[in-house]
């Protein structure tokens, strides 16, 4: 996965950021200046940078001026205008992400930029099983599983939301589209086909009154 930098001063935020991003396998430091952020920059390959624009010390918009053109940045800012917006992605900045934020949304633009720029594998192994979200291919003990468009989907939500709890209806939402209009029980349907075909009865979990997450960690348990 990726080794990402969040230089953000509001220490709650930070924490919350690298607890989500740790969760569905990313490596992360934290920081809490400007000045901080754009020492470790310079010295460090990272495959992507969360900045806040407003830090002690040298800013966002200042530390993105002043590393190569290649380093991928998210700004996450409560610098909601849209010239700030502008600014920042005329700097050249891969998103901007204006707080307050769900974390689900922070999660899946991480993903869209690593993939964008080719800094985050898309392949996921759990026991005998062997995931490849680029290709769309599913083999278990070696061999193929054969999924339906609509379950892998909802597997490629889970896989990418790993150890994250998500709603049947954030799950509607990812796999199905936000035109759908069917049952949220449809979930539970899939989920159950993917249990069965991929040998995840144990991984995939139900969290009460909610939905299911994808536990990597099961696995090593």
């Amino acid at each position: 996965m990726a080794n990402i930098l969040i230089a953000e001063d509001e220490r709650a935020i930070n924490n919350l950021m690298a607890a989500n991003l740790r969760l569905v396998g990313h490596t992360c430091t934290q920081t809490y200046t400007g000045d901080e952020a754009l020492r470790l920059a310079r010295s460090t390959a990272f495959d992507l940078l969360l900045l806040d624009v407003m830090l002690p010390g040298k800013d966002g918009f200042e530390i993105k001026t002043s590393l190569p053109v290649q380093q991928p940045v998210i700004f996450v800012t409560a610098k909601a205008g849209l010239p700030d917006k502008l600014r920042g992605l005329g700097l050249g900045a891969e998103d901007y992400i204006v707080k307050p934020f769900e974390i689900l949304e922070l999660v899946a633009r991480v993903e869209t930029v690593l993939r964008r720029t080719q800094r985050n594998t898309t392949e996921l192994v759990l026991g005998e099983l062997h995931i490849d979200l680029t290709a769309r291919t599913v083999t278990r003990g070696g061999r193929p599983v054969t999924l339906t468009p609509q379950e892998f989907g909802l597997l490629e939500a889970l896989v990418l939301n790993r150890n994250l709890a998500l709603s049947r209806e954030k799950l509607l939402e990812i796999a199905w589209g936000y035109d759908y209009e069917g049952e949220s029980r449809t979930v539970d349907v899939h989920i159950q086909r993917l249990r069965r075909k991929l040998g995840l009865e144990r991984e995939i979990e139900t969290v009460y009154k909610l939905g299911y997450r994808l536990n990597t960690r099961a696995t090593k348990a």
